[in-house]
């Protein structure tokens, strides 16, 4: 049976043990940096791994998996799947399953993660660290649960971090092997490519959740509170315009504009280019009416 038969508890509970350990040690093993010391190469896989895995969130798990603003291959789809699962952040179907939730009740008391009506702390973190949404709002992904790949991959979404992990370790491995001249390892790499990497995208995530619904400015006078925001847009490969998404969620680009940078969506044009995606959705010409009329 499918993991999360049961429906999420909505009632706010900030405890959930297993959980909680697991994500500070995560956290915690980025101290083993002091011990492990640091190389440009280490540095380098640390960002590559970075960005790589915040597309696979922001282009996988967001736009198509959660909204479904292109259309790709169902092989495709696993892929986009598999990296994003190796951010940590449990399978696709688990995550677009809340996240639609999110946006039927933004910044409401139904809200998953409204910094707005639980707190920062809550909004930002607090939530995924929580017992009641550990399954799967089935009601809200049932285009998605008819891959049993998908759900496969939901059901052991620990698997690709975990093979990450033991990736970027061997890595080190050979390079210490090879080129010995990089001043890198296995150890090093575990805790520069994987660890601190994996803490850095999570809170690169969350901040979507919790900043871009208290800091920014507001194009649109949206029923909720989120905003635009250059900075978070940047740290996020383009989700810091945030107002523009929950104004029109069906577009694949989020900036309108050509100076709102949405990295993402660049790289999802030059995988249409190769064939890889298409049919990439954008933002209706009333919406940049509307834009302008709010300008003026």
């Amino acid at each position: 049976m499918f993991q999360g038969d049961r429906e999420p508890d909505d009632q706010m509970n900030l405890a959930n043990g297993f959980k909680q350990v697991v994500f500070w040690l995560v956290h915690l093993a980025c101290i083993l940096a002091i011990w492990s010391g640091v190389s440009w190469v280490a540095l380098a896989v640390c960002f590559a791994l970075y960005v790589i895995r915040m597309f696979a969130i922001t282009g996988g798990y967001h736009r198509y998996f959660s909204h479904r603003t292109f259309q790709t291959s169902r092989v495709f789809q696993f892929l986009l799947g598999w990296l994003g699962a190796t951010s940590g952040q449990k399978g696709p179907i688990w995550w677009a399953s809340h996240h639609r939730h999110h946006h039927r009740h933004s910044d409401t008391e139904e809200d998953v993660h409204s910094p707005v009506i639980s707190g920062i702390y809550y909004a930002h973190v607090g939530w995924v660290l929580s017992s009641q949404f550990i399954n799967t709002r089935k009601d809200q992904v049932k285009d998605l649960l008819k891959y049993p790949e998908l759900r496969w991959l939901d059901r052991n979404h620990l698997l690709p971090p975990t093979l990450l992990a033991v990736g970027v370790f061997f890595l080190g491995v050979w390079l210490n092997h090879v080129a010995p001249q990089l001043g890198t390892n296995g150890f090093q790499m575990l805790v520069w490519g994987f660890f601190v990497s994996t803490v850095l995208l999570y809170h690169g995530t969350f901040c979507i959740n919790s900043f871009t619904h208290l800091i920014g400015k507001r194009r649109f006078k949206t029923t909720d509170d989120s905003r635009n925001n250059l900075v978070l847009a940047l740290i996020t490969l383009g989700e810091g315009w945030h107002n523009n998404h929950h104004r029109y969620p069906g577009s694949e680009p989020q900036g309108m504009y050509w100076w709102e940078i949405d990295i993402s969506h660049y790289v999802l044009k030059g995988l249409e280019k190769l064939g890889l995606v298409w049919n990439l959705r954008t933002y209706p010409e009333r919406i940049y009416a509307e834009a302008a009329e709010g300008a003026a």
